[in-house]
């Protein structure tokens, strides 16, 4: 049995960050009941190509194991379903436009009136408070405005998005967190409650170190595309074969690689001794582990290193890590019931078991007539 089994999720989003958050909820067992808008439905079903069975990859990958109905706000027989619903709900999330939900009639007061105990929870795109909170944004805009892409890639260089919908899906497991404490809170008061997230604050969350490095410095973070701002050797170095990166934190690992690369008089040069002189002298280090990599490939010093236990990898590919023997023995990968397509599971296992795929992303409206 899955920890959310028996949890009733209202879910009206669009695009990414909601339907992520219903995706998680789908996959930990709760009953999550997907609203659209008849005719096109969710944004995200247009997103391709590719296209899986009509529908956007990326829909697919994100709404498995859901129900999808159509509601038309303007029709009074249609709206009266929809609070019936919410009302025997424990959840309702949301990622509509700032103000969309007070427009319809459904904001968390009227809700929440009606069903006092349910947890109601809105991702925006800057918050619920302050001078941009009716502002939308997607992505990567608010990669832009949160800092994200001035801490990615090289110094000097234009800014970079980062490779992944980090704030859409990590506003997601924001919203899953708050809605999981809430559930825990109303266990013992029977109260429901209002949970807020959005992407800025996910982006604030996401620059707390590189915040805490310029709070102490008062100089902003220096970028490094593979790399740390505060550790080295802790970066991508190039091999006969291409890049493998080296994580050497400490002291104690830096000597051990040193010993590994052949040069175990590094860890006793007054250069490197401390991660401070390491900094100090980053250039320079890289300069000479790289003459020493590039003698061999990513797979002989992939096993040097591991026999000296400092840790390693090499930079795989979307393909390379899909086939990965640990990616195949770790289950993140599912076969979607009735489709060929393939697409993750939650990063999660209960009991050693990590949660199934049960069904491919609904068909719009396709349960309208079981869903009452």
């Amino acid at each position: 049995m899955l920890p959310l089994q028996g949890i009733k999720v209202i879910e009206m989003g669009q695009n990414l960050a909601g339907p992520y958050a219903g995706f998680i909820m789908a996959m930990m067992g709760a009953d999550v009941i997907k609203v659209e808008r008849p005719g096109s439905g969710d944004d995200a079903r247009a997103w391709g190509p590719p296209f899986v069975n009509d529908d956007g990859a990326l829909f697919q990958a994100v709404n498995v194991n859901k129900k999808s109905i159509t509601i038309d706000f303007k029709d009074d027989g249609d709206r009266e379903k929809l609070f019936q619903l919410i009302e025997a709900a424990d959840v309702v999330v949301q990622n509509l436009r700032p103000g969309v939900m007070e427009e319809l009639g459904f904001n968390a007061d009227i809700l929440r009136n009606l069903n006092p105990a349910l947890i109601y929870c809105a991702m925006g795109a800057y918050g619920h408070k302050g001078p941009m909170k009716h502002e939308p944004g997607y992505e990567p805009i608010v990669q832009a405005f949160g800092g994200l892409m001035m801490v990615s890639g090289e110094e000097g260089a234009p800014p970079i998005r980062l490779g992944t919908q980090a704030l859409d899906q990590g506003s997601a497991m924001w919203a899953v967190m708050g809605i999981l404490a809430a559930l825990t809170a109303r266990a013992t008061s029977g109260e429901g409650c209002v949970v807020d997230t959005s992407l800025f604050e996910t982006a604030m969350g996401w620059i707390t170190i590189a915040h805490s490095t310029f709070n102490a410095s008062g100089k902003p973070p220096a970028r490094h595309p593979t790399g740390s701002a505060r550790v080295v050797p802790f970066e991508a170095f190039e091999t006969s074969d291409g890049p493998l990166i080296i994580a050497a934190a400490n002291d104690r690992l830096f000597e051990r690689l040193s010993t590994a690369l052949g040069q175990p008089n590094w860890a006793d040069d007054d250069r490197f001794k401390t991660n401070a002189d390491r900094q100090e002298n980053r250039e320079v280090l890289k300069a000479l582990m790289e003459a020493e990599l590039g003698q061999h490939d990513r797979a002989f010093w992939g096993a040097a290193l591991s026999t000296a236990k400092v840790p390693s990898a090499p930079v795989l590919t979307i393909p390379e890590v899909s086939v990965h023997e640990q990616t195949q023995a770790m289950g993140m990968i599912q076969q979607v019931p009735g489709l060929n397509f393939q697409t993750m599971s939650i990063p999660l296992s209960f009991n050693g078991e990590r949660p199934q795929i049960e069904s491919a992303a609904p068909a719009l409206g396709e349960h309208n007539d079981e869903v009452s």
